[in-house]
């Protein structure tokens, strides 16, 4: 649910980060509708999109930070996710909202904002830094937990930051 304090503290977080006016000129062409739906919600669900141009039957709902521009994700990196890119398969569609586990939704998440994306493995160590300031701004009393996880994680290599693109 969108409320004003995470509206004020999603906005906080990205103009203090200097990245809307970058944001905004990259996504023009993002509908404003899902460009609402990145800032508001928590989770998006997510799936690769085979060679075929079909999609996976791997799907899950995903916490995720949302720049302006690109969306990352911290993930295992024996996660299925991080493997389809590792494995070439950098295209996904995406849905945003919040609709619980995407296997007791009965297929629920697909009512989101649906958009498609080109994903990576982020290696930038400045990429990865932002992908976890931003994480840690949108989900301040998880990132007491987690923020650590995450971040040992990708020290150690157990996790890994994905960035995806939204098309426009």
């Amino acid at each position: 649910m969108l409320t004003r304090r995470r509206l004020l503290g999603v906005a906080g977080s990205i103009t203090a980060a200097g990245l809307v006016p970058r944001g905004v000129r990259a996504l023009d062409g993002l509908p404003e509708a899902s460009r609402a739906a990145l800032i508001a919600s928590d989770l998006i669900y997510l799936t690769p999109i085979k060679s075929n141009g079909d999609e996976s039957s791997c799907h899950a709902e995903v916490w995720f930070a949302f720049d302006g521009t690109d969306l990352f994700l911290c993930t295992s990196s024996d996660a299925w996710r991080a493997r389809a890119l590792a494995s070439g398969l950098n295209s996904a569609r995406l849905w945003v909202g919040e609709f619980g586990l995407w296997t007791k939704s009965a297929g629920k998440f697909r009512e989101g904002a649906e958009l498609m994306a080109t994903g990576a493995v982020e290696s930038d160590p400045a990429g990865i830094e932002h992908g976890l300031d931003l994480l840690g701004a949108k989900y301040p009393v998880q990132w007491v937990i987690w923020g650590p996880r995450f971040r040992n994680g990708i020290a150690d290599g157990s996790r890994v930051m994905l960035r995806y693109r939204p098309s426009t």
